[in-house]
């Protein structure tokens, strides 16, 4: 059964940093890639990063490009998000997702959701 749980969300002020983390079970990272996605109150849900199964290439939205990084640790079935720099606009219910191969739609397994707010 696939599973995909997130946490590390939380309250930050502009400019600190949160670690989020996917953990999962039912698949390996050799043949599934997972991706990070956001979504903001009152808007669409948008793509952040991801890491390809292939290579470990990794992918980045250009809102987060130099801040954010993407990592994988495949004997903890964990991928992390590192968020630096954080600003208010990041603030959103995080998720992460599974999809076969490489990075991009469809997106079969979904996680809960980790709240990530960035206020003063």
């Amino acid at each position: 059964q696939v599973q995909l749980v997130e946490s590390g969300g939380g309250l930050e002020q502009p400019g600190g940093s949160l670690r989020l983390s996917c953990a999962f079970s039912g698949f390996t990272l050799d043949y599934y890639s997972i991706g990070w996605f956001r979504q903001a109150p009152g808007k669409e849900r948008e793509g952040v990063s991801c890491i390809s199964s292939v290579d470990g290439s990794t992918s980045y939205a250009d809102s987060v490009k130099g801040r954010f990084t993407i990592s994988r640790d495949n004997a903890k079935n964990t991928v992390y998000l590192q968020m630096n720099s954080l600003k208010p606009e990041d603030t959103a219910v995080y998720y992460c997702a599974t999809t076969a191969y490489v990075c991009g739609p469809p997106y079969d397994y979904w996680g809960q959701g980790t709240q990530v707010t960035v206020s003063s």
